[in-house]
Protein backbone atom coordinates (compact mmCIF):
# COMPACT_ATOMS: atom_id res chain seq x y z
CA UNK A 1 0.00 0.00 0.00
CA UNK A 2 3.13 2.29 0.41
CA UNK A 3 3.30 2.38 -3.51
CA UNK A 4 -0.19 4.36 -3.69
CA UNK A 5 2.00 7.40 -2.14
CA UNK A 6 4.29 7.38 -4.96
CA UNK A 7 1.05 8.84 -7.19
CA UNK A 8 0.99 12.40 -6.53
CA UNK A 9 -2.27 13.04 -8.14
CA UNK A 10 -5.16 11.03 -9.31
CA UNK A 11 -7.15 12.96 -12.23
CA UNK A 12 -10.16 10.87 -11.68
CA UNK A 13 -12.73 12.97 -13.79
CA UNK A 14 -12.91 15.45 -16.54
CA UNK A 15 -15.61 18.03 -17.31
CA UNK A 16 -16.07 19.82 -20.20
CA UNK A 17 -17.82 22.87 -19.89
CA UNK A 18 -19.31 25.87 -22.57
CA UNK A 19 -20.13 29.83 -21.46
CA UNK A 20 -21.23 32.70 -23.03
CA UNK A 21 -19.66 36.36 -21.82
CA UNK A 22 -21.85 39.12 -22.98
CA UNK A 23 -19.66 42.19 -21.99
CA UNK A 24 -21.46 45.71 -22.22
CA UNK A 25 -19.31 48.62 -22.05
CA UNK A 26 -21.08 51.75 -21.95
CA UNK A 27 -19.83 55.42 -21.27
CA UNK A 28 -23.27 57.49 -19.15
CA UNK A 29 -25.31 59.90 -20.95
CA UNK A 30 -23.99 58.94 -24.29
CA UNK A 31 -25.91 56.69 -26.73
CA UNK A 32 -24.00 53.52 -27.36
CA UNK A 33 -23.99 53.56 -31.34
CA UNK A 34 -21.44 56.61 -30.74
CA UNK A 35 -19.56 55.03 -27.18
CA UNK A 36 -19.15 51.92 -26.45
CA UNK A 37 -18.82 48.58 -27.01
CA UNK A 38 -20.39 45.19 -26.44
CA UNK A 39 -18.79 41.78 -27.34
CA UNK A 40 -20.25 38.47 -27.24
CA UNK A 41 -17.64 35.54 -26.48
CA UNK A 42 -17.85 31.57 -26.76
CA UNK A 43 -15.66 29.73 -24.63
CA UNK A 44 -14.91 25.76 -24.26
CA UNK A 45 -13.18 24.23 -22.12
CA UNK A 46 -12.03 21.71 -19.78
CA UNK A 47 -11.76 20.82 -16.24
CA UNK A 48 -10.55 18.06 -14.28
CA UNK A 49 -11.48 16.94 -10.25
CA UNK A 50 -8.11 15.22 -8.72
CA UNK A 51 -7.64 13.57 -5.51
CA UNK A 52 -3.98 14.52 -3.92
CA UNK A 53 -3.07 11.18 -2.58
CA UNK A 54 0.73 12.64 -2.42
CA UNK A 55 -0.28 13.25 1.43
CA UNK A 56 -1.12 9.90 2.50
CA UNK A 57 0.10 8.40 5.49
CA UNK A 58 0.13 5.60 7.62
CA UNK A 59 -2.63 6.94 9.09
CA UNK A 60 -5.09 6.97 5.67
CA UNK A 61 -4.84 3.35 5.13
CA UNK A 62 -6.23 1.38 8.31
CA UNK A 63 -6.59 -2.67 8.04
CA UNK A 64 -8.48 -5.30 10.62
CA UNK A 65 -6.52 -7.81 12.25
CA UNK A 66 -7.31 -10.63 10.16
CA UNK A 67 -6.24 -8.46 7.11
CA UNK A 68 -9.62 -8.83 5.21
CA UNK A 69 -11.21 -5.20 5.40
CA UNK A 70 -9.15 -2.31 4.74
CA UNK A 71 -10.52 1.61 4.78
CA UNK A 72 -8.96 4.26 3.31
CA UNK A 73 -9.25 7.89 4.07
CA UNK A 74 -9.07 10.10 1.19
CA UNK A 75 -8.56 13.87 1.02
CA UNK A 76 -11.25 15.32 -1.20
CA UNK A 77 -11.23 15.50 -5.11
CA UNK A 78 -10.54 19.18 -5.64
CA UNK A 79 -10.85 20.92 -9.57
CA UNK A 80 -7.75 22.19 -11.61
CA UNK A 81 -7.64 25.30 -13.30
CA UNK A 82 -10.14 25.26 -16.23
CA UNK A 83 -8.16 24.82 -19.47
CA UNK A 84 -10.02 27.18 -22.03
CA UNK A 85 -9.96 25.40 -25.82
CA UNK A 86 -8.43 28.38 -28.04
CA UNK A 87 -9.60 26.68 -30.87
CA UNK A 88 -13.73 26.18 -29.75
CA UNK A 89 -13.66 29.87 -28.23
CA UNK A 90 -14.46 32.74 -30.17
CA UNK A 91 -15.44 36.06 -30.46
CA UNK A 92 -19.31 35.41 -32.02
CA UNK A 93 -19.80 39.32 -32.28
CA UNK A 94 -18.42 43.04 -31.32
CA UNK A 95 -20.47 46.39 -31.66
CA UNK A 96 -18.34 49.41 -31.16
CA UNK A 97 -19.69 52.77 -31.34
CA UNK A 98 -18.79 55.12 -34.08
CA UNK A 99 -16.31 57.14 -31.70
CA UNK A 100 -14.66 53.72 -30.42
CA UNK A 101 -14.37 52.33 -34.29
CA UNK A 102 -12.67 55.56 -35.35
CA UNK A 103 -10.22 55.66 -32.21
CA UNK A 104 -9.65 52.01 -32.72
CA UNK A 105 -8.79 52.78 -36.82
CA UNK A 106 -6.65 56.01 -36.00
CA UNK A 107 -4.14 54.45 -33.21
CA UNK A 108 -4.54 51.00 -34.38
CA UNK A 109 -5.51 49.42 -31.34
CA UNK A 110 -7.66 46.16 -31.06
CA UNK A 111 -9.89 45.16 -28.42
CA UNK A 112 -7.99 43.46 -25.25
CA UNK A 113 -8.75 39.81 -25.88
CA UNK A 114 -6.48 38.65 -22.90
CA UNK A 115 -9.86 39.81 -20.29
CA UNK A 116 -12.22 37.91 -22.40
CA UNK A 117 -10.06 34.63 -21.66
CA UNK A 118 -9.37 35.90 -18.15
CA UNK A 119 -13.54 36.13 -17.28
CA UNK A 120 -14.35 32.80 -19.34
CA UNK A 121 -11.89 31.02 -17.03
CA UNK A 122 -13.70 32.58 -13.86
CA UNK A 123 -16.69 30.93 -15.01
CA UNK A 124 -15.83 28.02 -16.54
CA UNK A 125 -14.60 27.70 -13.12
CA UNK A 126 -17.79 28.45 -11.30
CA UNK A 127 -19.58 26.00 -13.87
CA UNK A 128 -17.51 23.31 -13.00
CA UNK A 129 -17.92 23.82 -9.26
CA UNK A 130 -21.85 23.86 -10.05
CA UNK A 131 -22.16 20.39 -11.18
CA UNK A 132 -21.43 16.90 -9.87
CA UNK A 133 -17.55 16.66 -11.10
CA UNK A 134 -15.97 16.49 -7.28
CA UNK A 135 -18.71 13.85 -6.92
CA UNK A 136 -17.74 12.05 -10.17
CA UNK A 137 -14.53 12.27 -9.12
CA UNK A 138 -14.82 10.71 -5.29
CA UNK A 139 -17.04 7.92 -6.85
CA UNK A 140 -14.29 6.95 -9.61
CA UNK A 141 -11.37 7.57 -7.01
CA UNK A 142 -13.08 4.99 -4.81
CA UNK A 143 -13.63 2.44 -7.04
CA UNK A 144 -10.42 2.42 -8.67
CA UNK A 145 -9.11 2.34 -5.16
CA UNK A 146 -11.38 -0.74 -4.32
CA UNK A 147 -10.20 -2.57 -7.41
CA UNK A 148 -6.92 -2.27 -6.96
CA UNK A 149 -7.07 -3.36 -2.95
CA UNK A 150 -9.55 -6.42 -3.83
CA UNK A 151 -7.18 -7.45 -6.26
CA UNK A 152 -4.17 -7.26 -3.53
CA UNK A 153 -6.82 -9.83 -1.29
CA UNK A 154 -8.51 -7.42 0.63
CA UNK A 155 -12.45 -8.90 1.04
CA UNK A 156 -14.09 -5.76 2.24
CA UNK A 157 -12.78 -2.25 0.82
CA UNK A 158 -14.39 1.08 1.90
CA UNK A 159 -13.01 4.15 0.31
CA UNK A 160 -13.59 7.71 3.10
CA UNK A 161 -12.86 11.05 2.18
CA UNK A 162 -12.20 13.78 4.94
CA UNK A 163 -14.05 16.95 5.15
CA UNK A 164 -12.37 19.27 3.22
Amino acid sequence: LLAIRDIAELRAASGEYSVILDIEEDVPFLPSSLVGQRTLFVATGTVDAAVDLSGLGPQAVRVTEDGTSVTVTLPPATLTPPRIDPDGSYVYSRDQGLLDRVAGAVTGDTPDEQALYQQAEAMLAEAAEASDLQDRAEANTAQVLSTLLESLGFDDVTVDYAQG
